[in-house]
């Protein structure tokens, strides 16, 4: 424990001696009669972990109403703290007392210099360059109104005389009501599924402009209130910040950037580099503390500059849990801590603080819903996109515990303010459930498959891509897909994952136009799969082609999909198989995240899906021609989705470089018919099987009557009697195909597949398909496994998990 007494020097003047006693620091142990609460890291940890284990009630309590972490990180704070549990003198003095908040704070801060710079590692500049017209405007009013609403009617009454404080004072109220959070919003948006709705990549946009803005003016804030002696030093600050910035930009960015292109691509990064990077996180936090600027301010910039791609994931691997799990929460429970509800005495001072934060806040929602009125959004949409922006977060509470600090807020004012950002953000969210009704497409889309489609309509498709593999086959996939009377319309969507706290957002490119140079691996990727489909749809005819990009998270990228598809109102979805070809011939599994979108996509689509099994259709290295043939083959077994797989093989079947065949598989008289118990169920599903077997009669009659006369079509029949029969007839089946076609089998029992469903290993390929993309299957030949769109309902229970037993068994 540290004692000081103070004592005459040698040369006769007065000085102070610390004495610093290094046991104090940890204990000897119970059993040796130390309390383990004398002792700074005993105390710490135990600090920490009621810390923890409290927001974390907190968060489970909260959880039925979706209130965000940093509500629940503040209240438990509040409840250990001055208001709550701290009001007990023991509990206060035994594991909180005063000489443990410098260490506590101390850890919090650390772990806020981290989380700045995982935020600017995550925040990508270009998106304010791409977001539209609409989000900038609402971004700029709804934070400008607030911003002068609160400097404006402070000043005034500070003016009178009604409030005392100085002007530094005001910008810190500025900032903190007319801030929104960007994590926090991005938070409540992605537990409310609306990070994909207009108004989440709306409010999303708008946000990251705010967010922006709110850190230069902390800043400038910072620089005033701690420049008050002389205007000089306020100069000085301000160029030295400003010479900070430029160094980072001009000096520091083009070093770190030729480290990150040094990495050979699909390695580990160095440790070394690792250890270089988080040490300068805390250096340039230095240099900025010591120039006047606060050190979060230089995390945040040292952030920025790192560039995206394995450099910035493996730091945000490294470090994010940690940080954003156990440091982070200590700086928010610190503010609940620090708040003091007994400190609000002066009721005047509370009447007005209170009444200039919700005056910001309504003048929030109402400037960003007098902008969304102009854009033509219903009254309900611009008030939940102005509530949204009214959520506070970490940079409301970062400013105000800075002005805390710089003693430019008192305990009342802190308190009040504090109080007032768990209020506004918390609800935020009961109010945009009650009043946001995500609005419908008022065109429904009636060609959900190509079954119903118009031989010569137009065709919509949407492919998805993954990486640079998969463009060539899908190129050639479209390329034999059209024709001159049937015409086609194809969405590529580049699916990008989204890390950390970035904005979730859809992309459109111009397909006409070269970007910018790449400034990262993703983007390099993004923008040669771009020029490659531009470069395709110039020379092709009959084709239009629009490209974009889904930014979003793994567990969600599906919804961008589906929501794509129902907007541009689609036919068909083409998404690549999660297993890719090797050398050998074998298939291994590129990425297991990309099966569980697939099966997303396959259970929620709003039209047919088509699931590709690229083993190099066509040429793998220019677009088919006319001149290239292509051998098609369909294998029939009957269903929906064998008629759906035979509808887009007969738009093919007219491009001329297209041969296609149909293989229609029929039982024979040895074959053992399902034995199936008489109850209600199995009858009901034998009675689907007749009426299936009638349809796929019609249409296969209507097929060959259509095309007896075209040579380039051939249809034949194989009669088989059991599964083994029918696996030795597609293996004698010609090997000059390069493409396999075949319903994915939904709700068809068939006794000529019995017993493969039993070595399935993917059944969202359906019994046959699986087959054709195993491995034991030999060749070269590219698999598309067709799922018809039949409907939400029927549609849902077969995919789901209701699916029934006898499909199970025999399919």
């Amino acid at each position: 424990m540290a004692t000081g007494k103070n004592v005459t020097a040698i040369n006769g003047t007065e000085a102070s001696i610390v004495c610093y006693a290094p046991k104090m620091v940890l204990a000897n142990g119970l059993w040796n009669g130390d309390n383990p609460l004398d002792y700074s890291v005993p105390l710490f940890i135990l600090q920490s972990m009621l810390i923890v284990c409290t927001t974390r009630i907190v968060v489970f309590i909260l959880k039925p109403l979706r209130q965000p972490k940093v509500v629940s990180e503040i209240l438990g704070g509040v409840i250990l703290g001055p208001s709550g549990f701290g009001k007990i003198k023991l509990f206060a003095d035994s594991v909180f007392p005063m000489r443990s908040i410098m260490m506590l704070e101390t850890a919090a801060n650390i772990g806020l210099l981290y989380f700045l710079f995982l935020v600017g590692v995550e925040m990508d500049l270009t998106v304010i360059r791409r977001t539209g017209r609409e989000a900038m405007v609402i971004a700029v009013a709804g934070m400008s109104l607030p911003f002068f609403i609160g400097v404006g009617i402070g000043l005034v009454l500070q003016t009178s005389g009604s409030l005392n404080y100085e002007f530094s004072f005001l910008l810190f109220l500025g900032v903190s009501v007319s801030a929104t959070a960007f994590p926090v919003l991005a938070r409540i948006l992605a537990d409310l599924k609306l990070l994909n709705t207009d108004l989440g990549r709306i409010s999303m946009s708008a946000a990251l402009i705010n967010d922006m803005a709110a850190w230069i003016l902390l800043a400038l804030a910072i620089t005033l209130s701690e420049s008050t002696d002389t205007p000089l030093a306020a100069i000085e600050i301000v160029l030295s910040a400003t010479a900070f910035v430029f160094f980072c930009m001009y000096v520091l960015r083009p070093a770190i950037k030729k480290l990150a292109l040094s990495i050979p691509e699909g390695e580990s990064i160095n440790e070394f580099y690792v250890c270089i990077i988080l040490t300068g996180v805390v250096l340039c936090g230095f240099i900025t503390d010591s120039i006047g600027t606060h050190s979060i301010f230089g995390a945040f910039v040292f952030g920025l500059i790192i560039p995206n791609g394995p450099l910035g994931t493996a730091l945000i691997e490294k470090i994010e849990d940690f940080v954003t799990s156990l440091l982070l929460p200590l700086f928010f429970a610190i503010s609940g801590l620090r708040t003091d509800l007994g400190s609000i005495k002066n009721g005047s001072d509370f009447g007005i603080l209170f009444g200039i934060i919700i005056l910001a806040g309504v003048g929030k929602v109402g400037a960003t819903l007098f902008v969304s009125l102009y854009y033509n959004k219903s009254f309900y949409d611009g008030f939940a996109l102005g509530m949204l922006m009214n959520t506070k977060g970490l940079i409301e509470v970062i400013v105000l515990n800075v002005g805390r600090d710089q003693k430019v807020l008192n305990e009342q004012t802190f308190s009040v303010m504090v109080l007032s950002a768990v209020v506004m953000t918390g609800i935020a969210v009961p109010v945009v459930l009650a009043i946001y009704k995500p609005t419908r497409p008022s065109i429904i889309n009636t060609y959900r498959t190509i079954q119903t489609s118009s031989l010569d309509a137009e065709l919509k498709i949407l492919v998805c891509v993954h990486s640079p593999r998969n463009v060539p086959t899908i190129i050639n996939l479209i390329e034999v897909s059209h024709t001159k009377k049937s015409p086609i319309c194809v969405y590529t969507l580049h699916l990008v994952e989204l890390t950390g706290r970035a904005s979730a957002m859809l992309i459109v490119h111009n397909a006409h136009k070269s970007g910018q140079p790449a400034i990262n691996r993703t983007q390099a990727q993004s923008d040669h799969i771009i020029f490659t489909f531009a470069n395709y749809a110039q020379h092709a005819g009959c084709v239009t082609v629009q490209p974009l990009t889904a930014i979003s998270p793994y567990s969600t990228m599906h919804e961008d999909i589906c929501n794509l598809a129902e907007d541009k109102r689609v036919s068909l979805i083409i998404i690549p198989f999660h297993k890719q070809q090797t050398i050998d011939g074998g298939m291994e599994v590129s990425n297991p995240v990309f099966r569980n979108i697939n099966e997303n996509v396959l259970a929620n689509a709003p039209c047919s899906v088509g699931l590709l099994i690229d083993r190099g259709f066509g040429s793998s290295t220019k677009v088919t021609t006319n001149f290239i043939s292509n051998h098609i083959a369909v294998l029939f077994f009957g269903g929906p989705d064998d008629r759906e797989a035979l509808s887009y093989a007969w738009r093919m079947s007219d491009h001329p470089s297209v041969t296609l065949t149909v293989v229609r598989f029929l039982p024979g008289d040895a074959v053992e018919p399902t034995m199936l118990p008489h109850d209600k169920d199995y009858m009901s599903v034998n009675m689907d099987n007749e009426r299936e077997l009638q349809l796929d009669n019609e249409y296969i009659s209507k097929f060959r009557l259509k095309n007896v006369s075209k040579e380039t079509i051939v249809y034949k029949e194989e009669v088989v009697n059991n599964a083994e029969e029918t696996l030795a007839a597609i293996r004698t089946i010609d090997n000059i195909h390069n493409l396999y076609m075949v319903g994915k089998g939904q709700g068809i029992i068939s006794p000529l597949t019995a017993g493969l469903s039993d070595w399935i290993d993917c059944p969202e390929l359906g019994t046959i398909g699986d087959l054709l993309a195993s491995s034991d299957f030999t060749g070269t030949v590219s698999v598309l496994v067709v799922q018809q769109y039949v409907g939400e309902k029927k549609h849902g229970d077969i995919v789901g998990t209701s699916e029934h037993p006898a499909l199970r068994s025999n399919w």
